[in-house]
């Protein structure tokens, strides 16, 4: 199924995005980073539009990321939160799937502590 363009007075979705991360006032790098890890995810799945893709499509890209890319795990978390803002931004009434992945990164990447943490 071919890509669904929007109409000439549509924003395209990764515009539509930068809207809504200039709308909650976040900085202009962080709407950037939010942007491109979209982009990649995506790009990942064909240019399948995100309100089409779930779970499977989060986790393949997560393990994409970790064993073909070599990212780190805090990198990991970096485009999950692009994903699930995207995903609040859509409407998805159900996200614990990322909530599911941010629970798991939070147990894995608890290497190195804050000297401030009790």
């Amino acid at each position: 199924m071919p890509p669904a363009t929007p109409g000439p007075d549509e924003p395209r979705f990764l515009e539509q995005v930068a809207n809504a991360c200039r709308v909650k006032r976040l900085a202009y790098r962080t709407e950037q980073s939010c942007v491109a890890w979209l982009r990649r995810f995506i790009l990942l799945h064909n240019k399948r539009h995100p309100k089409n893709m779930g779970a499977t499509e989060v986790r393949k890209f997560l393990t994409h990321l970790a064993v073909n890319r070599h990212v780190a795990a805090s990198t990991q978390n970096q485009a999950l939160n692009a994903i699930r803002g995207v995903q609040e931004l859509l409407g998805h009434s159900d996200v614990s799937t990322t909530k599911t992945y941010t629970h798991v990164m939070a147990k894995w990447g608890s290497g190195v502590g804050s000297p401030l943490d009790g």
